[in-house]
């Protein structure tokens, strides 16, 4: 399950080499799941935090390189603990005995070799499971995790290449975000909701970016033109903090405006979007965890 490998799980496909113990390519990780922190989350959307919180774990490294980063010392400083699986599994039980909601995996894809066959196990206390990614994905990797996920949290950062290309380094994320979202809806369908909370479908996720409520729209208009109105859930997140490496980037040294908000609001209303919208004042340091391996 976790020995060595060369690897295609991503859209980069790099080949990178990587064993138990030390990992090439971008996201610089082992094939074991490296872990940063496993809690529970009270700032997710309502429909998964619930008032228990959701039982998040912080996978470390990523695939994308996403400039505006805001976890930043486990996505580009390597912070975090190698797990095996039994040892993971024992984290989803502590998760479950504290009461948590759901088990939530944060920036996963490039350990979906070693969760696809965790999630085989039962989880504690039948509680869904959450993929939360930046859909930065290859469906063949998603086929694998068809019938073990319940809910995908997937971002959908941009739809303009040119836009992913300077922000995360990868000018073909809107074709594999896109295709990513399409198959979790087809292995999910359509939200299923009981007593309030999330059981199964998909959360598509925009944080709008400072002067670039533009590209807020476009995506909006890409999510209402693909799926039937309600099917899935769109979240329109406003806590965008100046974090990462902006050296360069001066239009992304600030929080956004109230216009810029209230603009992009209207139009997921006006486009029939139903979901969940951040308030300006999600943004700042507060909503970042401390990633101190706790839980782990």
């Amino acid at each position: 399950m976790s020995g060595a490998m060369l690897c295609s799980l991503c859209p980069h496909r790099c080949g990178a080499l990587r064993d138990e113990a030390h990992g090439e390519g971008l996201c610089r990780m082992p094939s074991l799941p490296v872990c940063a922190r496993a809690a529970l989350h009270f700032w997710e959307e309502p429909c998964l935090s619930g008032s228990a919180g959701a039982g998040t774990i912080f996978f470390s490294g990523c695939t994308l390189g996403c400039v505006f980063c805001q976890n930043y010392p486990i996505s580009r400083e390597d912070l975090g603990k190698a797990l095996t699986a039994d040892a993971l599994y024992a984290v989803f039980q502590r998760l479950a005995d504290q009461g948590a909601t759901c088990i939530e995996l944060v920036t996963p894809t490039h350990f979906t070799h070693v969760l696809a066959q965790v999630l085989e196990r039962p989880i504690p206390n039948g509680l869904p499971v959450v993929w939360n990614s930046s859909a930065y994905e290859r469906v063949e990797t998603l086929r694998s995790l068809a019938g073990k996920v319940d809910v995908y949290l997937p971002d959908l950062k941009y739809v303009t290449p040119s836009l992913a290309a300077r922000y995360s380094g990868a000018e073909d994320y809107p074709e594999a975000a896109k295709a990513a979202i399409l198959e979790m809806y087809r292995q999910r369908g359509p939200v299923r909701m009981e007593d309030g909370m999330l059981r199964s479908g998909v959360i598509i996720r925009h944080l709008i970016l400072p002067g670039h409520v533009a590209e807020a729209k476009r995506v909006m208009d890409w999510v209402a033109e693909t799926f039937p109105p309600g099917a899935v859930s769109f979240s329109l997140m406003a806590q965008y903090t100046p974090a990462g490496e902006l050296d360069g980037f001066p239009e992304l040294r600030r929080t956004l405006r109230p216009s810029e908000l209230r603009c992009a609001k209207a139009y997921m209303e006006n486009v029939g979007l139903a979901g969940y919208v951040q308030e300006l004042d999600s943004a700042g340091t507060d909503l970042i965890p401390t990633f101190d391996l706790t839980g782990l």
